[in-house]
């Protein structure tokens, strides 16, 4: 035998004992977030990135003068970037020039920062309330009155019912002042935006039971010499018989407005604002999504390339049937131009000096932002150059990546189909025995108002790359594939994504791709809750895994913060709904072993939860287990707290589902009524 052949003989062994080099070290090292992007005065990149390896920390990096040096940080050691308006945040930094303004975590007020000077101490804009407890986001420079427009969210009164406005704060003071109220009524903004000018200011406002994306409208007032909104006029949302949710409103170099909105299609596409005609028209018509659900603040769809006389070439991303595209909008022609690019995930795009900076992934590449240089007519990408990673030694392991298959599977709707991404099993150095089956993961995500995203995660290729099958899916209620599809889930959470899961798993056993005795189910939040749901009600899977899940849906409605507290009440129904859909009251159901993780500074799910489900399991005599950590939130920030969860449910499922040893060595955490 030659020394290639031997290379090449795969060891044999079951599903889910392979050894595999991506650990959970590796997984938790790969989790840096992104938190936005903008550009400084010289055209250099600035990123906002989360770091596990330091708890969390949110840290402004600005990419460095030469290629061959390290990115530089702006933000000092003693304070973090991140804003929790809203709870969710985002929107916690704007640039000017050399200026910079960002949201401190810790007191949650606003700092000013000088860029370019090394040694520059942030100095605070806005009064200490003594805690974190008045938070800003998605703010403009307003250089007509020298100031900054911000949303505010104040919780001084009630942290459930805040008060959310438009204020400026201003720049040109020694003293801090308190912020002065711009708008004000609603129970949302969002996108406060300037004219060039800075005489018009256009906003997206909703109000309850309404989430953004089920109706909010967009305003644009008129700011009067002394810097006041003077008159104000509804450009899109105001007719009842519409449904539509416009978003990301932005004005052109020459004053004109453009902005997104789903009306009439249910796709979220481009339109103006025929000012002088309070017209809105259609930019470019195409069934797919030109911007997302608005859970954060600061979404950047779109970006002005250039403006010429009544033209603008404008770049920006879409979703289409699983997959996003980066592209070029003629709006006198209403053409577009596809932008050949390695990604196909897009977020946010961000304009450069003759270069777009796009915050990408696709099956190869994890989540990254990229330097697109095009030509001279902004008709071609001539350079791609991936300047920051979530993950930039991931690459080493491309042998091992498992690649997503889009899959298009029939629900219980007669005629209706939804979507899901399936990884099969994959590792260079094994296969499975003859005739075996692998065990299947399936994924709920999170929102329920969301998207998976057929993207390279090292916490997927974590399970394949060990043997077991992974599928992420997109049930009914998911975004990316228009308003009707997302409002499968209107008075349906708990039914049709419990039951759109379910129908995928047999899916992919009927079709012969995974073994029927051997499915465990997982998901985060929302996710979490599909979970429990699955569990409860049905006999699909064998085994579950629930972190930060929700359990109790009329807990969840009074205990929720501001934002979300009416969302429920249109996923759900009346309270003998809420009462059937909650898995807490029906802990008789369970009939399979169940692992339960929780942050213990949960404000959107708090930990009762969890504990109510794991007292019940427990007494009920099925193998239990629930993990709480200290100082974390809603999703696990702590490289240590990532690593411990990845770990124990794997092995967790392979002792009570699998019937295989797991290769790493795991010191797995006591099992009730099992250990």
């Amino acid at each position: 035998m030659t020394s290639s052949e031997a290379k090449q003989e795969k060891i044999t062994a079951p599903f889910g004992s392979w050894k595999s080099p991506i650990t959970a070290d590796v997984v938790s090292g790969a989790s840096k977030r992104l938190g936005g992007t903008a550009v400084d005065s010289l055209g250099r990149l600035i990123w906002l990135e989360s770091r596990p390896s330091e708890s969390g920390r949110a840290v402004l990096v600005r990419e460095p003068e030469r290629p061959e040096d390290e990115p530089v940080d702006i933000t000092p050691k003693d304070y973090a970037v991140r804003t929790l308006a809203q709870e969710y945040g985002g929107g916690a930094f704007s640039v000017s020039g050399d200026t910079l303004i960002f949201s401190n975590y810790k007191d949650q007020r606003l700092y000013k920062q000088s860029i370019s000077s090394t040694d520059s101490s942030p100095m605070p804009l806005t009064p200490d309330y003594g805690g974190p407890v008045v938070s800003y986001a998605d703010g403009v420079f307003d250089t007509r009155f020298n100031r900054f427009v911000t949303v505010r969210e104040d919780r001084r009164e009630s942290s459930i019912n805040s008060t959310t406005t438009i204020v400026t704060v201003r720049l040109d003071r020694e003293d801090i002042q308190e912020s002065e109220t711009l708008v004000v009524g609603s129970d949302f903004y969002a996108f406060p935006r300037l004219d060039p000018k800075g005489e018009r200011l256009a906003w997206i406002e909703w109000c309850h039971p309404n989430m953004p994306w089920d109706m909010s409208q967009l305003w644009v007032g008129y700011i009067s010499e002394k810097g006041e909104v003077s008159k104000r006029i509804c450009v899109s949302g105001s007719d009842p018989a519409m449904k539509e949710s416009p978003m990301e409103p932005k004005w052109s170099s020459k004053g004109k407005l453009f902005f997104i909105t789903d009306r009439k299609s249910g796709y979220w596409n481009l339109y103006k604002w025929v000012e002088s005609t309070n017209e809105v028209i259609s930019v470019y018509s195409l069934d797919a999504e030109f911007s997302k659900p608005l859970w954060v603040f600061g979404l950047n769809s779109y970006e002005f390339l250039e403006s010429h006389g009544q033209k603008n070439l404008i770049a920006c991303s879409y979703r289409q049937n699983g997959r996003s595209y980066l592209g070029i909008v003629d709006d006198v022609q209403g053409a577009l131009s596809l932008l050949n690019i390695p990604f196909t995930d897009i977020d946010n795009i961000t304009l450069g000096i003759n270069c777009l900076y796009v915050e990408g992934a696709s099956e190869v590449h994890p989540l990254s932002v990229a330097k697109v240089t095009l030509d001279d007519h902004k008709s071609k990408a001539v350079e791609f150059k991936v300047i920051w990673s979530s993950s930039p030694d991931c690459l080493k392991y491309e042998s091992y990546f498992s690649l997503p298959e889009l899959i298009e599977f029939p629900t219980e709707v007669p005629g209706q189909t939804a979507f899901a991404y399936f990884y099969p099993p994959s590792n260079p150095s094994y296969q499975a025995t003859q005739g075996e089956k692998p065990p299947l993961l399936l994924k709920s995500h999170g929102g329920p108002t969301a998207e998976a995203r057929g993207i390279l995660n090292l916490s997927i290729q974590y399970w394949t790359s060990r043997g077991w099958a992974f599928v992420d899916v997109n049930y009914g209620g998911s975004t990316g594939y228009g308003r009707d599809y997302r409002e499968r889930l209107l008075k349906k959470w708990g039914i049709v994504d419990v039951n759109d899961c379910c129908s995928c798993a047999r899916y992919l056993v009927d079709s012969g791709k995974v073994d029927g005795e051997r499915l465990c189910i997982t998901g985060g939040s929302a996710g979490g809750y599909t979970t429990l749901a699955a569990l409860a009600f049905q006999d699909t899977f064998k085994a579950g895994a629930s972190l930060y899940g929700v359990a109790d849906l009329n807990m969840l409605r009074a205990e929720t913060h501001k934002f979300e507290s009416h969302y429920i009440d249109n996923l759900v129904g009346s309270d003998q709904d809420y009462f059937d859909r909650s898995p807490i009251n029906f802990a008789d159901k369970f009939s399979c072993p169940i692992i339960l993780f929780q942050g213990l500074e949960d404000k959107v799910v708090p930990p009762d939860q969890a504990r109510t489900i794991y007292r019940a399991l427990k007494e009920k005599g099925l193998p239990v287990a629930l993990v709480e950590y200290e100082g974390e939130q809603h999703g696990f920030r702590k490289a240590e707290n990532i690593i411990f969860t990845l770990e124990q449910q794997m092995v967790f499922f392979a002792r009570l589902v699998g019937h295989f040893k797991v290769a790493d060595e795991i010191t797995p955490i006591k099992i009730d009524n099992l250990d």
